[in-house]
């Protein structure tokens, strides 16, 4: 499909940015940079030629999707738009206000006219909620309250799945695929999320440390915000003991230990063996024995693939 489609053409533009959105974009990653990269080719041509797209939904979602891949795209191609004064020119387009709205968070420090697109479609598209379809209405409420820069992408891909089957131009067979893909996923994550729990339990936190407070499923929903991808299952289980692990001992610093107690820890951190336990109290040995543990089981699991343990040595060092 991706490969079918023309380069620089917006229906390559829309498709990458409905792939992504509805959550798949994994399964095509090189297919998407190649396009990419393609695309921000030819239009780097065609900027030197002064072969310039007049199109304002076409250019921000192309300037939106390049700089999200990494790809410096120059501001100026927003110009074009403006009056003399800088000012972006009216238009009642509520599609290509969404997209210069969404294009407007991929600014950086002192990009003016980025700050001014977004004041212009926040304004316009404030002032149009009322009189829109509900479709529509629903698109432009929940881009105003988050756009996609600042979106969770499981979160977003659920909400946009939705949208997508209410729009009478979705492709079936790319909806269908959406849902069969999130659902797994979804089955995947509950699994991961019900291992973590059980790993919990049987530390027995709340009766052995009840001053700590249970974070175990706040912490994996932070992980699953930055890899969501089944590939980066072990990577999710890990980080998320290591936050709670980190959650516990923040707390016994700030809340519970007394004045020599975390010292006698930090000693014990920097030692980094079993026998530093002997000269913790027996709380704080449950902490100790179950960071230790943590980082073990990577090791295991790292020697089983095969994989270097460089990043753990580097993780114990900075601890």
């Amino acid at each position: 499909m991706l490969v079918e489609t023309p380069d620089n053409s917006a229906q390559k533009l829309v498709l990458i940015e409905t792939i992504q959105r509805l959550g798949v974009a994994y399964h095509f990653n090189n297919e998407i940079q190649t396009s990419i990269q393609n695309i921000f080719d030819t239009t780097s041509q065609l900027e030197s030629e002064n072969n310039i797209d007049d199109n304002l939904y076409v250019v921000s979602l192309r300037f939106r999707l390049l700089r999200q891949q990494g790809h410096y795209m120059s501001s100026d191609v927003f110009k074009q738009f403006t009056d003399h004064d800088g000012k972006f020119k009216q238009t009642h387009d509520v599609q290509a206000l969404l997209s210069l709205y969404e294009a407007s968070h991929m600014r950086v420090h002192e990009e003016e006219i980025l700050e001014e697109a977004f004041r212009f479609t926040t304004t316009h598209l404030e002032s149009m909620v009322p009189n829109l379809s509900n479709s529509l209405k629903v698109q432009v409420i929940e881009a105003l309250n988050q756009p996609i820069r600042k979106t969770i992408p499981r979160v977003g891909a659920r909400k946009y799945i939705y949208n997508y089957e209410n729009n009478e131009e979705h492709n079936d067979l790319l909806l269908k695929f959406a849902k069969l893909d999130f659902n797994m996923l979804q089955k995947l994550h509950q699994e991961e999320l019900n291992e973590i729990a059980s790993w919990w339990k049987d530390l027995d936190i709340a009766n052995k440390l009840p001053y700590t407070k249970e974070r175990f499923v706040e912490s994996y929903l932070w992980i699953i915000g930055m890899s969501f991808e089944p590939q980066y299952s072990g990577v999710r289980r890990m980080l998320t003991k290591v936050i709670n692990m980190n959650s516990i001992i923040d707390d016994t610093y700030d809340a519970y230990g007394t004045f020599d107690e975390p010292v006698f820890f930090t000693n014990a951190i920097q030692r980094w063996d079993t026998e530093a336990m002997d000269s913790l109290p027996p709380y704080m040995r449950t902490i100790y024995q179950a960071l230790l543990n943590i980082y073990n089981e990577v090791e295991e699991v790292l020697a089983k693939e095969g994989k270097s343990d460089t990043a753990i040595y580097y993780a114990k060092c900075i601890r």
